[in-house]
């Protein structure tokens, strides 16, 4: 087989023509699908938990292998990498796609990082983050699962799971748009890990080369949520801050993290709404935001469980919160609390300074950050005060 040569446009990241024809890796063929190829079933087994005899275990796998390759468009060299990302972990007797996930999940994030970069080159950091965001959700990347029925590829012994799957399918099947930020039930988690996992495969496969796994992978991804789409649906976070904003009402949204996830909530007039997490930032305040539209779109009124925290003012300011946050932890036997600068800026008599706030703990370090402030002292509270209240909302206190 002669080798073809691998061009990406500089300008847009895009290659030449979406339909064209394939192009050869050394041991692979590949080509993008047409839509009704994409939307063929291969003559797959129904969507069934998996209970098969020794016997026949390896013909289905091999089958699952095969037809997945179909729908990609490639031919692995080691097909035991896609046989491990169509591996539940409930399915014990083989290695779970928990691993490839990982991986998985972080190249598809670089693989459209560097999309976004290169087609809008005038779009500022956090535009750009937007379009990344919507184009590998959790949300987006279950309905490419159901777009190409990929859980019935799935070994697993976890029957609980294809109801989930067929039901969150049903609400898919009816809904007229693209969804950008989600519907109007929540995505099953593994159909976004399916999609990671595969990815992972197929990136590990080509000898980690990012451009060939977007050559490759791009076409499961179609149509790509771009700038346009995003404008013509108003992402959750815009929605909110009009909603509240037609009701003389003040939106903040807060960030703090742990080492595994970063965990957004939503306060309206200094009161508690909802909040969301993700491991990334921009996944986790689309989280909240939608969580905190569904819960006023019924009522303005909400309510906040101070946990025994008095003195909390409308700027979410709790007085002594230092003080209170270093009794926490030695309560919750916890490292004392660790202050750091995030800015310092202005004239000797304008100065103005933001401090976080970090706690190691068990489960990772969590950190936040506060509000802008004219002095170390109230920005240091102020951190505290935040971190306070993050963690009445989270599981982490027991009052």
């Amino acid at each position: 087989m002669n080798k073809s040569s691998f061009h990406v446009d500089t300008v847009t990241g895009r290659c030449p023509s979406f339909y064209a024809p394939p192009i050869s890796f050394d041991h692979v063929t590949t080509s993008f699908p047409s839509k009704m190829e994409a939307l063929m079933d291969f003559d797959a087994p129904p969507i069934s938990s998996v209970q098969d005899t020794p016997s026949s275990s390896p013909f289905r796998t091999e089958a699952s292998v095969a037809a997945v390759e179909r729908i990609l468009n490639y031919s692995f060299r080691d097909k035991r990498l896609l046989e491990e990302a169509l591996t539940h972990s409930s399915y014990s007797e083989s290695t779970s796609y928990q691993r490839l996930e990982f991986v998985g999940d972080a190249a598809l994030g670089l693989a459209l990082t560097n999309h976004v970069f290169l087609t809008y080159p005038k779009l500022d950091p956090g535009e750009l983050s937007l379009i990344r965001a919507a184009n590998i959700s959790t949300e987006k990347l279950a309905r490419v699962a159901i777009k190409h029925r990929l859980f019935q590829f799935v070994r697993h012994n976890a029957a609980g799971l294809e109801h989930k799957v067929r039901e969150f399918a049903e609400v898919v099947s009816q809904e007229d748009d693209p969804v950008s930020y989600g519907g109007s039930m929540k995505a099953p988690k593994i159909l976004a890990d399916i999609v990671e996992s595969i990815a992972a495969a197929v990136y590990v496969d080509v000898n980690f080369d990012l451009s060939k796994l977007w050559v490759i992978f791009r076409g499961l991804l179609e149509p790509i949520v771009t700038l346009e789409h995003l404008q013509q649906q108003p992402q959750p976070v815009t929605l909110l801050f009009e909603f509240c904003q037609k009701r003389g009402k003040h939106v903040d949204i807060k960030h703090w993290k742990t080492e595994l996830k970063n965990i957004a909530t939503v306060y309206v007039d200094g009161e508690f709404v909802a909040s969301g997490s993700s491991e990334q930032k921009e996944i986790a305040k689309l989280n909240a935001a939608r969580g905190a539209l569904h819960k006023l779109a019924g009522s303005m009124h909400v309510d906040v469980d101070a946990s025994g925290i008095n003195g909390i003012n409308g700027s979410f300011e709790i007085e002594g919160a230092k003080q209170k946050l270093h009794e926490l932890c030695c309560k919750k036997k916890w490292p004392k609390p660790i202050y750091e600068l995030e800015k310092d800026e202005g004239r000797p008599h304008e100065k103005k300074f933001v401090s976080s706030v970090k706690i190691p703990t068990v489960d990772g370090t969590l950190y936040i950050t506060g509000d802008e402030k004219s002095r170390v002292k109230e920005a240091e509270n102020s951190a505290a005060s935040f971190m306070i209240r993050a963690l009445q909302e989270s599981s982490y206190l027991g009052f």
